[in-house]
């Protein structure tokens, strides 16, 4: 007696099995854990909103950031013609902080991608070939690294002279051992694990692993840390222009007009608060999009 069963039914059963689920890469797995962290998104839309600003400021600004009226010195938010006042020369201030937006994100931003580039490929040199390069290239950077960021970045600064070149030189120079340090401890790492021995058994030349096997699961964590030193930058940057040693007046940056403002405090502080405020915020934003950076690499998650 047959009791297979009936050919139909083997037809509806083979029909109702699903194909089978084709894996998501890594960073499609990293963008999707990020965009499930609500603090990372919001920083990430106030960064985004900032950014745009500043690469449309000739069409947002409501007023010219560079005239001056001494009948309109230092008037409180929600005046007329300036809604969030003007400065100790009459400029308007919504402009100046629109237009400042361009020069504090650029000194924020260019000295961590000049620095992660240069300290990444000291680091990643001295990690993977080990012995008198490390120990050559490594004693090199702890006599930068032994210095407080802040006391460096004033003295290169002062040693250089005033001016955007000389700040951004300065930044980098400050931020180059802090990620070459990072740089050459994951390597390290990195060299010695199970599947760099087996490419060097299998004759592969240095170049190829460093290529195939090390740079990949280097640069991910060496981005992060260095995504959580652009609002230190931001922060080192606006102090040098606070103290006369970045940008030049009468170029609008946050830090060099909470300098010029820090005068009317008295009389109007709210006024003279606001481009603290914009790098309060911004630096804040960078963080908390860099914790939410870290979060979606971990593996283990």
């Amino acid at each position: 007696m047959d009791i297979s069963p009936p050919a139909s039914s083997l037809a509806a059963a083979d029909a109702v099995v699903p194909a089978p689920r084709r894996s998501r890469g890594h960073w499609a797995n990293v963008a999707a854990r990020l965009v499930r962290n609500p603090g990372a998104m919001i920083a990430a839309a106030l960064l985004l909103l900032l950014i745009l600003g500043a690469l449309a400021a000739p069409w947002l600004m409501p007023a010219d950031p560079f005239a001056t009226s001494m009948f309109a010195r230092l008037k409180p938010i929600g005046t007329a013609g300036h809604l969030l006042g003007s400065d100790e020369l009459g400029r308007d201030m919504l402009s100046r902080l629109i237009l400042g937006g361009r020069l504090s994100l650029f000194m924020g931003i260019t000295p961590v991608l000049l620095a992660f580039v240069i300290g990444s490929g000291l680091g990643i040199l001295a990690g993977y070939a080990g012995g008198i390069i490390n120990t050559g290239i490594m004693r090199t950077i702890d006599v930068l690294y032994a210095f407080p960021s802040v006391l460096l970045a004033i003295a290169l600064s002062g040693a250089l002279g005033a001016g955007i070149f000389n700040a951004l030189t300065s930044l980098t120079i400050v931020f180059v051992p802090q990620i070459a340090r990072i740089a050459e401890s994951v390597t390290t790492q990195v060299r010695r694990s199970d599947y760099v021995d087996a490419a060097r058994a299998s004759g592969a030349g240095a170049f190829t692993i460093v290529r195939a096997h090390v740079l990949g699961n280097v640069l991910g964590p060496i981005f992060v840390y260095s995504t959580s030193l652009i609002s230190v930058s931001m922060i080192l940057a606006s102090g040098l222009s606070f103290l006369g040693l970045g940008v030049k007046p009468p170029e609008p940056e946050w830090g060099l007009m909470l300098n010029t403002l820090r005068t009317a405090i008295y009389t109007q502080p709210w006024v003279a608060a606001l481009p603290g405020a914009f790098i309060f915020v911004t630096s804040i934003s960078f963080n908390l999009l860099s914790d939410g950076l870290r979060s979606a690499m971990e593996v283990k998650q």
